[in-house]
């Protein structure tokens, strides 16, 4: 993730979850995702980190349909630096910072090549040493190509451990040190999966669909809301008689 990039807002802070709590609530998530993957298209390590970077601030759909055509004309390292940046920018230019992004990607994918023998390295040092790399990026390579015990924290992950009380923290640094140090670790590697799925289409950031959440006994947050909004009636209807 670019440096440049604004951490998350720090949510309202929620008492800790008890650790026993921690498993149950991860538990009930994986009865929901048994099999948690990443949502982006990658064929290796290399396209894997190509598509992570894209994502900064974009949805992984979007960084889909992009990369579609990127891989295809450069699914490589030589290839990438071939295309250059004005070739990447064309495929990527629906993305936000696509400009950046383009000059990030054929950069990091030269000092692939000149450095790591066109690999992608299996050391965070390493990886946070390439352009357009953070250590959420970093998190997301190591956990999710090479299996890694990481937990990158990204503005899902970060709500969710401060709204839930899994593993509140005042920074990013600090929610990903409480997931480490309270996840069990059997749980962690699929736990980056099922808490950035969970945040995504349920634990949403304006209004947590607590009505429909497996893991809501376990959950901390006082604000739980435990029914769906009233449905609204379609535009034109008439209205009841009085």
């Amino acid at each position: 993730m670019p440096a440049a990039r604004l951490a998350p807002r720090t949510p309202r802070a929620t008492r800790a979850m008890p650790l026993a709590d921690v498993r149950r609530f991860l538990e009930a998530l994986a009865i929901v995702h048994p099999a948690p993957r990443s949502e982006l298209d990658y064929r290796d390590p290399y396209t894997l980190l190509v598509a992570v970077v894209l994502s900064a601030q974009t949805t992984d759909a979007a960084v889909n349909k992009a990369t579609r055509g990127l891989f295809a004309a450069a699914p490589d390292p030589a290839a990438m630096v071939a295309l250059g940046v004005a070739a990447v920018g064309g495929h990527i230019r629906t993305l936000g910072l696509w400009q950046t992004k383009a000059r990030h990607v054929v950069a990091l994918s030269a000092l692939l090549l000149e450095r790591h023998g066109g690999a992608v390295p299996d050391d965070r040092a390493a990886l946070e040493a390439l352009p357009g790399v953070g250590r959420k990026t970093a998190n997301v390579v190591l956990n999710v190509a090479f299996g890694a015990l990481t937990m990158a924290v990204d503005t899902h992950i970060f709500r969710l451990g401060n709204r839930t009380g899994i593993a509140p923290g005042r920074n990013v640094r600090a929610v990903e040190e409480g997931l480490l140090a309270r996840v069990p670790p059997g749980m962690l590697r699929d736990a980056h999966h099922w808490l950035i799925l969970h945040g995504r289409y349920v634990c949403k950031a304006r209004r947590p669909e607590c009505w429909r959440c497996v893991a809501t006994t376990w959950c901390r947050y006082s604000g739980k809301t435990l029914a769906p909004p009233a449905a609204r009636p379609p535009a034109g209807a008439a209205k009841p008689k009085m």
